[in-house]
């Protein structure tokens, strides 16, 4: 990992860190990776989990906010309900 990264921490893009997610997990999955790096794409990796799952978070309540009371389910949800009654 010769690319130098910054931390996860910094105000890094929701995109940007999924992007360097992406390239992880393909890095380890290809198994080339010294046992060292492994650990340390591991551990870069759990830091741009936690960088994505808070800003999903902040936005899911931004949007709540903004809706207020007029949360509804998807159609969708709907929709699968009574298709699996048919």
């Amino acid at each position: 990992m010769s690319k130098k990264q910054p931390s996860a921490n910094l105000s890094a893009s929701f995109e940007d860190a999924m992007a360097e997610l992406a390239q992880l997990v393909t890095q380890m999955e290809a198994g080339s990776l010294p046992l060292e790096a492994s650990v340390a794409a591991y551990q870069r990796g759990s830091e741009l989990i936690k960088y994505c799952a808070a800003q999903l978070d902040k936005v899911d309540n931004q949007v709540k906010v903004l809706q207020g009371d007029m949360l509804k389910p998807f159609a969708a949800d709907t929709n699968i309900d009574t298709v699996r009654d048919a």
